[in-house]
């Protein structure tokens, strides 16, 4: 308890001569007169023995590979209160690898030696040996990084409505609209915004040396060129990476070719996460995103504050991809036009002939459904006679919609064709019996069970070639809204 401040004084009192016995009583009352004047005029300010505490956080700090760095984790003693008012001592621990920081008292500093993020652990304790300990966190980042223009693009349905052939009926009575996997997270224009600068951001990696688009390119719309893609330290994925365009539209909402993705936001973290690709932790992520300037504005944009989350990372990728919305190509400028929209362009006798195909006698169409030639399950196709990768179960695998299917170079999951007369001959003479073969690949003769055969001319594989070619989308490789929005 506080005691209060006090100035008073006493008279000392007359010297008199007394009698010996009452020379003790005496002496008691000048004792007495001593403690009060000494406890009236002591002015010092009491002791509070609280301990130390938080006074505010420390945020997450930003470094450079190569770049002198130093950093005050007290905030100039700010970090943290002092109840005692006697004053704080520090000690700082760094987690292992440093990266070439070090720490002496409150101060980190150093020049970081490699891309990472270092936990830093200040302990301040007062005179009394009373502690209190706060952690932070510094993300070191690699040279050459740039800061994007994220633009005012917009990618809502509101201002970019959906063709009507996307919307109405089309072969089998199926709509693509119907296919729409967006579930509670529709596409809005600040939370795709902050998913395109998250797509192209190479800080979503380990090493800061990837990013989403490496391999998914726009100019190839959005697959890989590469059999199999490429990770973070140079190591090979298991599969070949499949294109985005037009993800939204899947029913079942699974994703990656075994479909161990459950949504799309929960395939924009797994490659974040994956070892091989890009080898950053979602708890990393979330401090490197929370040191980088330029993210605080465009998390408020899309969500209402600056706060990173690995939730909020997933639902802005989740957006940008379900944009990513391919539907001007030749096959879609031959449907009806919208009201005042230019004429329709009939396709070519050669096309045509491949559509009838696709649609009928070749039985791509129950795979490849609706007018965005979407993929309607997971499938064995018989690629092999003996299963060597079981896919999401069986050798099934999922397939991403055929938009934009004659600029990829790569087709299949493990990449193994380089052309679609590949992929047409395979369907119609290469699909090999195995178990788990789909029985709309199987002869229908009863007690063959053989895989199917189409005996297609070369003239038809040609015309099914011709009209695969009409999915391709010019524009899509060309927009602005889905480049890249960091300077090269």
């Amino acid at each position: 308890m506080r005691a209060a401040r006090s100035s008073c004084s006493f008279p000392a009192p007359a010297p008199r001569t007394r009698k010996p016995r009452t020379l003790m009583r005496s002496a008691t009352k000048w004792i007495l007169a001593a403690t009060l004047i000494v406890a009236c005029n002591d002015t010092s300010t009491p002791v509070d023995n609280s301990p130390p505490s938080v006074a505010s956080t420390i945020g997450p700090q930003s470094a450079q590979v190569g770049v002198g760095f130093a950093f005050d984790g007290s905030n100039g003693g700010t970090a943290f209160s002092d109840p005692s008012g006697r004053g704080l001592t520090y000690a700082t621990a760094l987690s292992s690898p440093s990266l070439g920081l070090t720490a002496v008292g409150s101060t980190v500093s150093g020049t970081p030696t490699g891309t990472g993020v270092v936990t830093a652990t200040i302990l301040a304790t007062d005179k009394m040996g009373q502690s209190v300990m706060q952690i932070f966190h510094i993300a070191v980042f690699a040279v050459g990084l740039t800061s994007p223009t994220a633009g005012a693009f917009t990618y809502s349905d509101a201002a970019n409505p959906l063709p009507q052939h996307f919307i109405n009926a089309g072969p089998g009575g199926q709509t693509v609209i119907g296919t729409d996997n967006s579930g509670g997270n529709p596409v809005t224009d600040a939370g795709a915004r902050l998913g395109r600068v998250l797509f192209y951001d190479k800080r979503l990696s380990t090493n800061d040396q990837i990013a989403c688009s490496s391999c998914h390119l726009q100019s190839k719309g959005f697959a890989d060129t590469a059999r199999v893609s490429r990770g973070f330290a140079g190591g090979l994925t298991g599969r070949h990476s499949q294109s985005l365009a037009n993800a939204r539209f899947y029913q079942r909402g699974r994703a990656f070719w075994d479909e161990r993705a459950v949504s799309l936001e929960d395939q924009a973290l797994q490659p974040i996460q994956d070892p091989v690709e890009m080898g950053l932790t979602l708890g990393n992520m979330v401090v490197k995103l929370s040191a980088t300037s330029y993210y605080p504005p465009l998390f408020t944009a899309a969500f209402g504050t600056q706060e990173v989350t690995s939730d909020r990372v997933a639902r802005a990728i989740a957006q940008f991809v379900r944009s990513l919305k391919s539907t001007q190509s030749r096959l879609d400028a031959s449907f009806p036009p919208p009201p005042g929209g230019p004429p329709s362009t009939p396709l070519t006798p050669l096309e045509q002939q491949g559509r009838d195909l696709f649609n009928g006698p070749a039985g791509c169409a129950p795979c490849h459904s609706t007018v965005a030639q979407v993929s309607d399950n997971i499938h064995n196709t018989g690629l092999d006679s003996v299963i060597t990768d079981v896919g999401a179960g069986n050798g099934r695998f999922k397939s991403p919609s055929l938009r934009n299917v004659g600029v990829r170079t790569r087709f299949m999951h493990d990449g193994r064709f380089t052309t679609l007369q590949q992929v047409v001959q395979f369907y119609d003479s290469g699909v090999r019996m195995n178990p788990g073969l789909d029985g709309r690949l199987r002869d229908t003769v009863p007690n063959q069970n053989q895989p199917k055969r189409l005996n297609l001319t070369q003239a038809q594989r040609d015309a099914l070639v011709a009209f695969m070619l009409t999915l391709t989308d010019s524009t899509f490789f060309t927009a602005a809204k889905f480049a890249s929005p960091f300077p090269p």
